[in-house]
């Protein structure tokens, strides 16, 4: 709040308690610089997703007509604070329109409009437990949400992982190229055809053994070599 919406608040207490109103100017112009101080970060009206919308004139009248201590800043900004942790857990960040491989321009935009929010400047998106109307209509709704996505995948993330899995790394590469698997190795110990990450079938081997690329490979290597 600004020091002309602060005065005004003031000037509204007092008329509903005139018998706490200061008695001289430099009383009135102490209350006031105390009153901006900490309703700075205190929006003066805020909407909220459900319409129950913040008034600071509101809070200051429950206060007045409920509690019989004399009223203070922070009777308004307590309230305040409860508003606005309601607003943002009920908000739902959209996607901004800024490039996503951009982090610092996206986290800028994204903290943008939770400031927006939470000084009462922007409606929050409330967060949708289901999306109303038929089976069809929502079908609809969510592959135009899906679409609007699409497969987009940050570079960052993609580059952390390719570091973390350099073998499924190597196997991606080669899919793309059109080259053989070279870790697709049928298993050598008998008629098992079960692929790499299944259970062995062979007789006479654990089933709970499961094929492993690599001596897989090296296995079928072995029983190449001459006797």
């Amino acid at each position: 709040m600004i020091r002309h919406e602060v005065a005004a608040l003031l000037a509204y207490v007092d008329s509903l308690d005139p018998t706490r109103a200061p008695l001289d100017r430099p009383a009135a112009e102490e209350r006031l610089n105390q009153w901006c101080a900490v309703l700075a970060q205190v929006a003066a009206t805020a909407p909220h997703p459900e319409g129950r919308h913040w008034d600071a004139s509101q809070a200051a009248f429950r206060h007045i007509t409920t509690s019989p201590y004399p009223i203070k800043p922070s009777d308004v900004s307590r309230p305040w604070a409860d508003f606005r942790r309601d607003v943002l857990s009920r908000h739902s960040d959209p996607v901004p329109n800024v490039d996503p491989d951009d982090e610092t321009a996206y986290r800028t935009a994204i903290a943008a409009q939770r400031r927006a929010i939470e000084t009462g400047q922007a409606m929050a998106t409330p967060r949708a437990l289901m999306p109303a109307g038929s089976r069809e209509e929502r079908d609809q709704a969510a592959a135009k949400r899906l679409k609007q996505f699409g497969s987009y995948v940050p570079r960052s993330v993609v580059d952390a992982l390719a570091s973390q899995r350099p073998g499924m790394t190597e196997r991606r590469r080669l899919a793309v190229a059109g080259q053989a698997d070279p870790f697709n190795v049928a298993c050598p110990w008998g008629a098992c055809r079960a692929s790499i990450g299944q259970k062995c079938q062979t007789a006479g081997r654990p089933r709970h053994d499961f094929h492993d690329a690599r001596l897989t490979a090296a296995a079928t290597a072995r029983q190449e070599q001459p006797a």
